[in-house]
């Protein structure tokens, strides 16, 4: 390779699939560069956090004295109490601050007292959750303490659930979107308590990004293969192109639902971190089962029992999300008879539809080399086609040693692709030695960025399966990726487009290689992808297998508590008093291109219709 006087190298543009000493040079002067530019984040961040440091408190116990940690219960429980029990008695017990949690507690606790019960920590305090150029690390954390918590579908893809106060807010790539109308219509909402709700959320904790360099040339691509028109930004789901919303700030400061507690009322709130609830409590003597509270666990493993007041409009609501609501219920007794006598759980209601048609948006990702260093961007913008497919770009996971040595870019937890290791025999002792030859792979392996094509709403289904009583452990869950061959066919018409997209000249020449074929394209691509399922020899030459081979996640999964199944439309649990489910388990499908934007809204939207619903024009809301 030849310099021409520190100007840009003399060199032929299909260079980008080789390997050099110039592309280590610059892969070097990037992580220099990251760094320095994540230790001035780091610099704010701490300043902005000192005088509550120096005052003896973190931040959020100053900003947020609601929260606590699970073992203060019993010191605490007198806040709230009922005529006749000693214990703590609550209006709403809410299991699970998540996405939709923390918008519910804070919207409810204006009027009424409001427990909520999460099993992990807070966010505020850790850089993994809170910058954007350590979103990666966060997935790839699969330690007890992490805020995400791997799980691989029996399909053989690697997935996460959060577990964090804030929810899926703080473990995801942060774009932001609402629904097309067409759902709203579909789960039969409110449409103007909708158009209430989403801005409540956004005025709080959405941002419009400013647009990366590989955000633009994406943009321009889309738009010349005729994903088009270019509505710029907006929150709305609209076909063609758009720029949507972030959780990250100006400075790649991740924003959380968590933020939205400060809107809460501090003395109608408890927050308990690190609360594991291990069942739901009910009294069967009427004709229908009644909730009456909660048991719990605390950081320390103890015992708690947290109770309802005596008022029948009381409420546990579980938010616990579509992997952790249906497996709460089946450890409750609400599910199966098949799947309770198993485990020998005591049964207090049959309903053979908890777990029954779980869905997961399927995603498939085609790797873009370049030949000069990308800035790290997540998901800003999104081609929304006509054909039911959904293209969106993430860029620049080679900037730092951290991001090189813990993730393969937007695309998986910490854990290998073992294509040679037939399913039952992946173990975990051969998962943690994939995981150490992955560490010895070249730099350039995690250069570029990648082009994701995922299926809008799939029509494959699966189920989710309880493996032992233990709440902490996943449950057994599968999808049944392109089960249905409508969603193999799109997934290949997607794959087709987003090679078209890098063939672009908008993105040839942002990355300054040669337009490269599709059978190159995809064999770097099938390297790069990460997934527990075998590979074939045909993977470069057939879509189709293409597509089955290389399916990932980017946690889009829902259903498993269906409305008109399990919950009914104002989602409380069918043949149940005192029980409702607020998340994404009551989807049929996953809302807009990413369903976080929604989950939020539908969080403040439920709040608001139960505080109507109960005391009328006195909510004042």
């Amino acid at each position: 390779m030849v310099l021409d006087d520190g100007n840009e190298p003399r060199e032929a543009k299909d260079s980008c699939f080789e390997f050099d000493n110039l592309l280590l040079f610059s892969l070097s002067m990037a992580a220099f560069v990251g760094a320095l530019k994540k230790l001035s984040i780091y610099l704010i961040l701490w300043l902005n956090t000192l005088p509550f440091l120096q005052g003896g408190s973190d931040y959020y116990e100053f900003k947020y004295p609601f929260i606590k940690r699970a073992s203060s219960f019993w010191a605490s429980s007198s806040s709230f109490s009922s005529s006749n029990t000693d214990e703590a008695s609550y209006d709403y017990i809410i299991v699970g601050g998540g996405t939709a949690g923390c918008p519910l507690a804070a919207t409810l606790s204006q009027n009424f007292s409001v427990l909520v019960l999460e099993r992990g920590g807070v966010p505020f305090s850790n850089v993994n959750v809170s910058f954007l150029s350590n979103f990666h690390i966060a997935l790839a954390d699969t330690s007890p303490t992490s805020a995400s918590q791997p799980f691989v579908s029996t399909d053989g893809v690697i997935n996460a659930r959060a577990r964090v106060l804030g929810g899926g807010t703080c473990i995801n790539a942060g774009f932001y979107t609402r629904a097309n109308s067409g759902f709203i219509r579909r789960v039969g909402w409110d449409e103007r308590l909708v158009n209430e709700s989403y801005p409540w959320v956004e005025k709080q904790i959405i941002h419009q990004p400013k647009l990366a360099q590989w955000q633009g040339a994406f943009k321009d691509s889309l738009l010349d293969v005729g994903v088009s028109p270019y509505n710029g930004f907006t929150y709305d789901h609209i076909h063609g192109t758009k720029v949507g919303g972030t959780l990250f700030d100006r400075f790649g400061r991740r924003h959380t639902a968590a933020e939205l507690l400060a809107s809460a009322n501090p003395k109608m709130l408890t927050v308990l971190l690190y609360a594991t609830v291990q069942k739901v409590l009910f009294d069967q003597t009427g004709r229908r089962p009644r909730a009456m509270g909660v048991i719990f666990k605390d950081e320390n493993g103890n015992q708690h029992q947290a109770f309802l007041t005596n008022n029948r409009r009381s409420e546990v609501i579980l938010s616990c999300g579509a992997i952790g609501t249906p497996q709460m219920l089946m450890l409750s007794g609400i599910g199966p008879k098949a799947e309770l006598d198993k485990l020998n759980i005591s049964m207090v209601l049959r309903n053979e539809f908890v777990g029954k048609g779980m869905a997961d948006n399927p995603m498939n990702s085609v790797f873009v080399p370049t030949n000069r260093p990308v800035e790290q961007s997540l998901i800003q913008t999104v081609g929304i086609t006509k054909m039911g497919v959904y293209i969106e770009s993430s860029s620049g996971f080679g900037q730092s040693q951290d991001s090189i040595r813990c993730h393969h870019g937007i695309l998986s937890a910490e854990i290998g692709q073992l294509s040679t290791i037939p399913p039952k025999q992946r173990t975990p002792e051969a998962i943690q030695a994939f995981i150490k030859r992955k560490r010895d792979l070249p730099h350039e392996a995690f250069k570029g960025g990648f082009i994701l094509e995922k299926i809008a709403r799939p029509i494959s289904t699966g189920h989710l399966n309880l493996v032992n009583t233990n709440i902490d452990d996943n449950p057994s869950v599968t999808f049944n990726y392109f089960h249905h061959p409508h969603d193999l066919q799109r997934c290949v018409d997607g794959i087709r487009m987003a090679a078209k997209v890098i063939q672009s000249k908008h993105f040839t020449n942002f990355t300054r290689c040669d337009k490269p074929t599709v059978e190159k394209l995809l064999n770097m691509s099938v390297k790069a992808n990460i997934n527990l399922m075998p590979k074939h020899t045909n993977d470069t030459k057939s879509l189709e297998q293409f597509c089955k081979d290389t399916v990932i996640t980017i946690w889009h999964y829902h259903g498993g508590c269906h409305v008109g199944k399990v919950v009914n439309p104002d989602l409380k649990v069918l043949g149940t008093n005192r029980l409702r489910i607020v998340d994404g388990s009551t989807f049929n499908e996953s809302p807009g291109t990413n369903p976080q934007g929604t989950v939020l809204m539908m969080g403040r939207y439920m709040g608001v219709k139960i505080l109507r619903r109960r005391l009328g024009k006195a909510a004042h809301l």
